[in-house]
């Protein structure tokens, strides 16, 4: 069954204003979010977000605001598309102003530096128990859903009536979502893949092959399904759209901002300087070390992730990462 309202999404990032442009076009009301006035204010006025969607319309139905409690006051679905580092701190103001039947959407993709919490943990600490929180990932980069490109990807939660909700409100023939009740396999195959990405970025600026490329799809995938499986994640969803597909999709597809992190890193670009020119966030720098504490506290080696983390500090160039993983000891393939 539908359930009627308006929608808020906090975040006017591509991601978050490709979700709005959707949402709009199937017929939503929605307010879109954003911190930056100036670029709320661009956007209210050209209906487009020219600086995260260029060349993209927003819907007439897409009112963009600077006003957090207003966005949220009354809304249906609250959908959190915000970086992971700021996450906390938005939801803890618009959680005042949530409808008590609100249903809390994560559109973030990564791990909280210190707490090592999963984005849909921050959010349960944030708006209380009384919300129910859902996740929504998978292969998705936001200027082709903003397109109206064909996407399939997942929403995940452990209230199955609100997973079912989502499904059906946020659908079209654009967009399918597929249904998951294991929300831990799903967010740490939309925060891990991005770790993987940075260290494909550095194997294709290194000119080393599509064998390299695919022996890091497949062992990067092996990586994530420990990790997860060690949090109490499926490894069956890490074959699926949030975990085989997002890896893929990231690590190969021209519009990945942290695949494009690990090229210029392997043109010998510093983190500072290449974090300096970009305007969108590479979640997988901040991802990095926080998947490596969380093996360290779980007993899980990640060996892919461990290389990425002295490629990042600046300790060790891509070439080395490469040669030290082809160097390990071997073993079966299929080894825990």
């Amino acid at each position: 069954m539908t359930v009627t309202g308006p929608v808020a999404v906090v975040g006017c990032g591509s991601w978050g204003t490709a979700l709005a442009i959707h949402l709009g076009r199937c017929g939503r009301q929605v307010r879109l979010w954003g911190r930056d006035a100036d670029l709320v204010g661009q956007m209210a006025a050209r209906h487009s977000n020219d600086v995260y969607l260029p060349g993209v319309e927003l819907a007439q139905s897409v009112h963009p605001t600077v006003a957090l409690e207003q966005a949220v006051d009354g809304a249906v679905y609250v959908v959190a598309a915000v970086p992971s580092h700021g996450a906390r701190q938005v939801l803890r103001r618009a959680a005042p102003y949530l409808r008590t039947d609100a249903t809390v959407i994560s559109a973030a993709k990564g791990i909280e530096d210190g707490t090592l919490l999963r984005m849909s943990e921050v959010m349960e600490q944030e708006v209380g128990d009384g919300h129910a929180v859902t996740v929504l990932s998978g292969p998705s980069f936001a200027a082709e859903v903003a397109r109206g490109v064909p996407t399939a990807v997942v929403v995940a939660g452990g209230r199955a009536e609100a997973v079912a909700a989502v499904q059906q409100d946020f659908r079209s023939d654009r967009l399918r979502l597929y249904a998951s009740d294991d929300v831990v396999g799903v967010e740490i195959g939309g925060a891990m893949k991005n770790v993987i990405a940075i260290a494909a970025g550095g194997i294709e600026s290194l000119g080393l092959g599509h064998n390299a490329i695919a022996a890091l799809v497949t062992r990067g995938l092996a990586e994530m399904s420990r990790l997860a499986y060690a949090l109490g994640g499926r490894r069956d969803t890490l074959a699926g759209l949030s975990g085989l597909g997002d890896l893929v999709l990231t690590c190969t597809g021209g519009l990945s901002r942290n695949r494009q992190l690990g090229i210029e890193l392997g043109e010998g670009r510093s983190l500072d300087e290449v974090l300096g020119g970009m305007r969108m966030v590479a979640e997988g720098v901040r991802t990095t070390r926080a998947a490596l504490d969380l093996g360290a506290r779980h007993g899980v080696e990640l060996p892919i992730t461990s290389q990425m983390a002295e490629v990042i500090a600046g300790r060790k160039t891509p070439r080395a990462a490469v040669e030290e993983l082809m160097l390990r000891r071997q073993r079966p393939e299929l080894d825990e």
